[in-house]
């Protein structure tokens, strides 16, 4: 009889157990049902397959099979200036951009971090201020996001907040204990714009809230 994988039920670890339980009582679909959940690595995060049953739009039931990692939920957030009209960004070194064509690894994004234990707003100002020193009280939520539905379970939260460019002290961040050497980069919000359209600013997140800023945010026409 072949042991119990860690993570099911023995723990991983990480003290884990019941990975291979997760999506198992999910009903709030009546199309889908599942049958099967497979734990096929339990690392840092955790790689699952799935079989389940999806009744389609002819009423016929199909058996499809999926892989999902999930790696928590995560939290992001762009830091402006808006009397210097400037935002505040990272650069560091990402290990999966730099295998998939990136020309040096070095991504340029906002501040972020994964929940872990924490609500999204302690998670984000607590990143804020490891990542870029900047302390932040009065956050605002812009949208929640599914980054990548396709395989990857993790949903982002967006923020943004003002910081005094004026005060602000230093150019490195990141917790020397978690391996992190963090850039930190401030640009004006064109310059920013521009650094998208040259490819040089790639990382989605990012993207999406700089355009924000001009669109709805504090940049933006109707402000």
């Amino acid at each position: 009889m072949n042991d119990p994988l860690p993570g099911t039920t023995v723990p991983d670890h990480r003290g884990r157990t019941g990975l291979h339980l997760t999506g198992r009582d999910l009903d709030r679909n009546p199309r889908v049902e599942v049958t099967d959940v497979e734990l096929l690595a339990a690392g840092w995060h955790v790689l699952r397959a799935t079989t389940f049953r999806y009744r389609g739009d002819d009423g016929e039931w199909v058996t499809q099979k999926r892989e999902t990692y999930d790696r928590g939920n995560g939290a992001t957030i762009l830091l402006y200036d808006p009397a210097r009209r400037t935002v505040l960004l990272t650069r560091q070194f990402r290990y999966p951009v730099y295998i998939n064509d990136h020309p040096d690894g070095m991504l340029i994004e906002t501040a972020a971090g994964l929940l872990d234990d924490d609500d999204p707003l302690t998670a984000i100002r607590r990143e804020a201020e490891e990542e870029t020193g900047v302390r932040v009280d009065e956050v605002q939520h812009v949208f929640d996001v599914y980054m990548s539905p396709g395989s990857v379970t993790e949903r982002l939260h967006f923020f943004a907040a003002a910081y005094d460019g004026s005060t602000r002290v230093g150019d490195r961040g990141g917790l020397e204990e978690e391996g992190e050497e963090i850039e930190i980069l401030e640009f004006g919000i064109d310059d920013a714009l521009q650094r998208i359209r040259s490819g040089e600013i790639q990382d989605a997140k990012t993207i999406m809230l700089l355009q924000w800023t001009v669109l709805d945010g504090p940049f933006s026409a109707g402000r």
